[in-house]
Parts: C-alpha cells; structure tokens; sequence
C-alpha cells in the first residue's frame, strides 16, 4: 500500500487506492540515484518536476495476484494493486524464497531494483508448491507450478543466501 511517509495511521482507509494514480505513481518508480536522499529514500518516481522520494518496508514493487493473459495466455504477476494493469510475466522457475524471513521474491525490471516482493497473502499459497531437496535451511530448489515441476534458478536473485528483509542501495 501506498502512503504518505508523515501518515499517522497506515491502513486501508489512509493508503492510496485510485488505479490511475497508483499506475501514474508506479509506472515511474525508479532507484533513487540523485545523490540526494539516497540512504533514507532507495527509491524516487518523478512526477513532472515534483521528486516523490520512497522508502518501503522490503522492496517498492509488491506482486499482488497472478492472471492469464488474454491474447496469448501467459501468465501475468500484477502489482501495486493497480489490477491487471500493471504486471511482468509470470516465470515460475524464477520464484525465490528466502528461508532466512521467508518473504518470497520474483523478478521485475531494473527500474524498480530487479527484485519484486510478493505479497504475503499470495505467498502463503506459492510456498505449498515448494520443494526443499536441500533441507529448509537452504532456499527450494524446485517449484511446482499447474502440474509442471521447475528447477529453480536462483542466479537471478542477488545474495541469495542472505536477503534481508530490508532493501538499502
């Protein structure tokens, strides 16, 4: 959810919830590299000439639901809770748990840091899919996903051993 950062109360009813808002605000999320701000506010989306400088919890962009492509029937990973409007494709051997907090991540564009978080809800139900040849003390090493197995490329995910909850350039 998205708030502003001096917001007292931080729930549903205080957080941004206007679609065209959220894809205006997300479609121009970018790594904050103005030299300005860069410790406090990873983040930044440039409005015109207006700077909104973003902090967030783990990471800025947050996969909220999967759905099927109309066209070509690709999966879609929506996020930011801007419906089906703004989504990368769903690529199940990409997946990444984090046995350290448990957070699941799945890849995104560079812009937004290249690592997306996946809402804990949705995470809850990916993670039975698991499957830990490793022990659970490592990461899953395959996923499976609508009857199909995947070997897990973990490549992906910088320091995968040891993500921490909390994304700081």
């Amino acid at each position: 959810m998205l708030f502003l950062d001096d917001s007292k109360m931080k729930n549903f009813t205080s957080c941004f919830k206007e679609k065209k808002f959220l894809v205006f605000f997300f479609r121009r999320l970018r790594l904050n590299n103005t030299g300005r701000y860069q410790d406090s506010f990873p983040y930044l989306s440039l409005c015109g000439v207006e700077r909104n400088f973003i902090r967030c919890d783990d990471r800025p962009l947050v996969y909220t639901h999967i759905i099927n492509s109309p066209g070509d029937g690709k999966q879609l990973f929506c996020y930011n809770h801007a419906g089906d409007v703004l989504f990368n494709e769903f690529c199940p051997d990409k997946i990444f748990m984090s046995p350290q907090s448990g957070r699941v991540y799945h890849p995104c564009q560079a812009t937004a840091g290249s690592v997306g978080l996946v809402r804990s809800k949705l995470a809850i139900e990916l993670s039975r899919n698991f499957i830990f040849d490793e022990g659970e003390a490592k990461p899953p090493t395959r996923f499976t996903w609508q009857g199909k197995t995947y070997d897990l490329d973990l490549q992906w995910m910088p320091a995968a051993e040891g993500v921490s909850t909390r994304h700081v350039n």
